[in-house]
């Protein structure tokens, strides 16, 4: 069984310059959540999905419609393309996802990723703190008013984005954020999306609505993440 991750494009995009934000999730929900809750706010387009023979063959149903788990939108005013996904990768794709976006974001000349990673912390601290695999990714933290990390580790698809960046000088900007970990967690859903918003020109979140959207994209995600477990250990043998 491979584990290559496929990209099909629904639609051609113009991105040269702009920004790919990653969305997968890691520690509880909110990367996702918020990335979710920033594409209902600043009129994003669904560009392309994301499949791969590991994934998990789940169809999320929305509004009576059926779609992929994982998928490309993509605001061209902004120039900004997320990969949004409702599925919590096994760490086995964690290498292959983070090459994939490098790929895309090179065929479509992005100029920052931006990702995140989030730290349990039950004392409900809202500090963001930014990782940088260049020093322009560096520079572009401290411009956006965030504190960049000088020691510590990343794991995941975050920190394999950051690794591989450094080398190929691909810049890539990382947000450390704090999470509880469980239960709705829209505090941080919204710091997060307000971070990003500081790094990318123009976008924004609208935080009345997100609580709203984050409730919503929660229950979609949580449910999807039962399904997939229920066939995930015939998957991973």
């Amino acid at each position: 069984m491979t584990s290559e991750i496929k990209i099909k494009e629904i639609k051609s995009v113009n991105l040269e310059g702009g920004y790919l934000i990653d969305g997968f999730p890691s520690v509880g929900f909110s990367s996702a959540i918020a990335t979710e809750s920033m594409i209902h706010t600043s009129n994003f387009e669904l560009a392309g999905i994301i499949d791969s023979e590991k994934f998990p063959p789940i169809s999320v149903i929305k509004n009576g419609k059926p779609n992929y788990p994982t998928r490309i939108f993509v605001n061209e005013d902004l120039k900004v393309a997320i990969f949004l996904s409702y599925l919590t990768l096994e760490q086995s794709l964690h290498r292959v996802t983070a090459r994939t976006m490098f790929e895309w974001a090179k065929k479509h000349k992005i100029e920052l990723i931006l990702s995140s990673v989030a730290v349990k912390d039950p004392n409900g601290n809202e500090e963001m703190i930014g990782i940088g695999s260049t020093e322009s990714a560096r520079k572009k933290i401290r411009d956006a008013g965030l504190k960049v990390l000088e020691h510590g580790t990343v794991p995941g698809i975050p920190g394999v984005l950051l690794n591989e960046g450094s080398v190929i000088k691909q810049d890539v900007v990382v947000i450390v954020f704090h999470t509880k970990g469980e239960g709705p967690d829209f505090k941080s859903s919204a710091n997060l999306c307000m971070a990003m918003s500081k790094l990318i020109p123009g976008a924004s979140c609208n935080i009345s609505s997100l609580q709203n959207e984050a409730e919503k994209a929660e229950e979609v995600i949580k449910e999807a993440q039962v399904e997939s477990s229920q066939i995930k250990d015939s998957m991973y043998r």
